[in-house]
């Protein structure tokens, strides 16, 4: 395990890529295990925290298993996400807000009861459910050129950007979210589409793998957590003023458009 004051020199730089919208370097040259990743990840945590930031979920990321070939790794990653982090439905999405931004469609959970049992099992992820919302991921990099591996992406807080959350919620009552059908689309063209079967095999899959993983690290989830289970399609780069709309089957429709 590095030094407290290497964790910190580490974070700071990706804060500082943040600030300067200036991508850096990947770390992975740097940062040799896992568990030094995840350390940075929560310096810059605590750090968001103290600047008055508020947690109000967690992100699960390579849930796709082309991906995971791709980083070679055999396991998803997770993020956390601040409230000041969230847009609603159509909101217009300011570009200095955005760092080298990509989109994907993902189904959104929100808990009604804790998950805080490190065996955490699909019953207990069901149980504590209240509802689903269809959600755009907006995600970002502070690795230049997204020229990432998993200790980059881990460090930076799993590449999270921004959220964009659909308005009607959905009780997962009588709602098959592996067979469910994604359609992204801009200017009236489809540039992703997949099934929540992309996400682990079922996104609530991915939801009891980040259940057990943080009840695991003593930081586990709480009743009105968000949780972003994963994309169900390819993510795909954004431009200046590009609009997108994610249908997904079942759980509803969500909207964004980007500024200039």
């Amino acid at each position: 395990m590095s030094t407290p004051e290497q964790i910190n020199a580490w974070a700071e730089r990706l804060r500082l890529a943040e600030q300067t919208a200036t991508p850096m370097a990947p770390l992975r040259e740097e940062i040799t295990s896992g568990d030094d990743a995840y350390a940075v990840q929560l310096a810059n945590v605590r750090h968001a925290q103290a600047q008055g930031r508020r947690i109000m979920g967690r992100k699960i990321g390579l849930t796709s298993p082309a991906v995971q070939k791709q980083l070679g790794v055999d396991q998803p990653d997770f993020g956390t996400l601040f409230a000041d982090m969230v847009y609603g439905d159509d909101e217009d999405i300011p570009w200095a807000r955005t760092l080298q931004p990509k989109v994907e469609a993902e189904v959104a959970l929100v808990l009604e009861r804790d998950l805080d049992l490190p065996d955490a099992t699909l019953v207990d992820v069901i149980n504590a459910t209240a509802y689903v919302l269809p959600a755009i991921e907006i995600v970002g990099s502070r690795i230049a050129n997204w020229n990432i591996q998993f200790i980059d992406t881990v460090a930076d807080n799993a590449s999270s950007g921004l959220i964009v959350l659909g308005a009607v919620p959905t009780r997962l009552n009588a709602l098959d979210l592996k067979l469910c059908e994604m359609v992204m689309e801009s200017a009236g063209t489809v540039v992703s589409q997949g099934h929540g079967s992309a996400c682990l095999g079922h996104p609530l899959n991915a939801a009891v793998w980040l259940a057990r993983k943080l009840a695991t690290l003593g930081q586990p989830l709480r009743a009105g957590d968000l949780v972003m289970t994963g994309a169900l399609g390819p993510m795909v780069a954004v431009q200046p003023g590009d609009a997108f709309e994610a249908r997904i089957s079942g759980v509803g429709t969500v909207r964004t458009r980007f500024g200039r």
